[in-house]
């Protein structure tokens, strides 16, 4: 009784792990025999399990939404507590974004339509202060979501941002969060490449239920290339500087990826940008660190700004304006030749 306890309970586990299983490939999980894995599906339906079956070749198993709540250990009350409670988490930079999330599509899987009704209904009843990050909407994200955690081709209708809407087809590959917005990272059916999409330009078609096999990415990481897509391409401004700190030290101090290249144990270049220089020279002066800068004029001359105004503020607004960049900052002075780096 307790080895069948436990296949039950991995059963379930697989279940919820992708859309889709046939009889063959629980068996080969779980070491028994198809007969086994039909049986176990038969004890899981009396349960309150809505288990789906589809015959034929490409048939299989999955787990569907069902008019009762299924035994989770959970009232309805409590239900309806987790799921706004996971939504809430995943607004929040408190890096479990995509974990709260995944937990939430896993739970909003096997939601009945009235505690779904129940947990649209806080969210809607809920506002926000003005001047905070914009509420995500969680139906758009929950459905981008269940469709990469199933490996499930996703159609959509997206907004550009010149407000111009087309029909996207895609593989999504993965979910990234990036302050207080949502990126999917996925593979264009229709273009044959790699695309970049902020989720809340997003509105979700009806699940295709086409299956498909992740590709690789083409960087060492989904954040990495999904940061070089957005942020380089949208920068105005760049410049190249030399940073008087370890590389491991300066990667600690920046919270987004950025090409960081060591010099030596105690310098390091770094290539970054932004729509506005004069942000960017206060942003590398609040790293604390002696910077220099290498290529960027506008940098340089934003810098130079900068130091006469903390010249004012300190007082010295009677006399010359400072004759050097401001404390740990160095710099050559912006030629007229001189161009952002490209």
């Amino acid at each position: 009784m307790l080895e069948t306890s436990v296949r039950l309970l991995e059963l379930l586990s697989l279940l919820q792990l992708k859309r889709d299983w046939t009889s063959s490939e629980l068996a080969a999980r779980l070491g028994v025999s198809t007969r086994t894995v039909r049986a176990d599906i038969g004890k899981l339906r009396s349960i309150g399990y809505p288990v789906d079956a589809r015959p034929g070749v490409a048939g299989g198993y999955r787990l569907a939404a069902g008019t009762a709540m299924p035994p989770l250990l959970l009232d309805d009350d409590e239900a309806v507590a987790v799921a706004v409670g996971l939504g809430a988490v995943a607004t929040q930079r408190l890096g479990v974004e995509e974990t709260s999330l995944t937990a939430l599509a896993k739970l909003e899987q096997v939601l009945p339509a009235r505690l779904r009704r129940r947990v649209e209904a806080v969210r809607e009843a809920t506002s926000v202060v003005p001047g905070t990050r914009p509420p995500l909407d969680l139906s758009v994200l929950g459905a981008v979501a269940a469709a990469v955690r199933g490996r499930e081709r996703l159609r959509f209708g997206y907004t550009k941002p010149g407000g111009s809407e087309e029909a996207r087809h895609t593989e999504p590959q993965r979910l990234v969060t990036w302050g207080a917005l949502w990126y999917l990272l996925a593979w264009d059916l229709d273009r044959d490449d790699w695309r970049v999409f902020r989720v809340d330009r997003m509105v979700p078609h009806p699940p295709t239920g086409a299956r498909f096999r992740p590709r690789a990415i083409p960087e060492d990481s989904a954040v990495e290339y999904v940061v070089k897509r957005v942020s380089k391409a949208a920068w105005t401004y760049r410049a190249r500087v030399l940073v008087h700190a370890p590389a491991a030290e300066v990667t600690a101090k920046i919270p987004i990826p950025l090409d960081i290249e060591a010099v030596d144990e105690s310098t390091c270049h770094v290539e970054l940008g932004s729509d506005d220089p004069n942000r960017l020279a206060l942003w590398l002066i609040q790293l604390d660190l002696d910077v220099e800068v290498l290529d960027g004029a506008e940098l340089a001359t934003a810098f130079t700004r900068l130091a006469t105004r903390l010249h004012r503020a300190a007082g010295g607004a009677s006399g010359p304006g400072p004759s050097r960049l401001p404390d740990g900052v160095r710099g050559r002075a912006p030629s007229r030749s001189a161009r952002p780096a490209s």
